[in-house]
């Protein structure tokens, strides 16, 4: 079994659909341990479309969309951070919630879970203003950790410099850029899909 973990600098930064374009890719299955929020389709709901892979159930489905620590406490609910990364035939996709720093209770962050499993790490930044200071941050902490990380993926518009300066002071290698799509179909991510360097994240499965 191999697994591969995506996290990103923030929330809403378009993780989930970069975890489709890169399940599809792999032709893996996605799993995302806890989910908070359920009113609207959820990140295992939108990976399953896009993809057209399959999904694992979430460990935790929590109601409220907000931090899972939080969500989970007006559950009277506690995440067991001891989460094992599930078997499975073929490549796994895993996927964080948030940033690094979320907590999943008061004391245990997604950055110290990731930690323990020891798997590669795709850090997922948008390209907007006031990406370098999160994702030079994000790759320091996980460094921090020893955790191997990939490479950076970009998502939304193209900012060559800004780019350039995050893979040099970071010393980290571009995945390349998956830009904000009108509309997003299966078709449409996987024509983007074809800009992300799959050959570094496949040597790394």
């Amino acid at each position: 079994m191999t697994s591969i973990i995506v996290t990103g600098t923030d929330t809403g930064i378009g993780k989930t659909v970069f975890s489709a374009g890169l399940t599809a890719a792999l032709g893996a299955t996605y799993w995302k341990p806890v989910q908070s929020g359920l009113e609207e389709e959820t990140d295992t709901e939108i990976v399953a479309r896009l993809s057209g892979r399959p999904v694992l159930p979430e460990a935790y489905r929590l109601q409220i969309p907000a931090s899972p620590h939080l969500s989970a406490e007006a559950e009277g609910a506690e995440i067991d951070t001891l989460l094992e990364i599930p078997t499975v035939d073929g490549p796994l996709v895993v996927e964080g919630a948030g940033g690094l720093m979320v907590p999943l209770n008061r004391q245990v962050t997604y950055l110290d879970v990731f930690a323990r499993w020891q798997r590669p790490v795709i850090l997922c930044a948008r390209t907007q203003l006031g990406t370098i200071n999160h994702t030079l941050l994000s790759l320091r902490a996980l460094r921090a950790e020893a955790c191997l990380v990939v490479g950076v993926a970009f998502i939304g518009e193209a900012e060559p410099e800004v780019q350039e300066t995050i893979c040099q002071m970071g010393l980290v290698a571009s995945l390349g850029r998956l830009p904000v799509l009108p509309e997003v179909t299966t078709d449409a991510l996987g024509q983007a899909f074809g800009a992300i360097d799959m050959d570094r994240i496949r040597d790394h499965l």
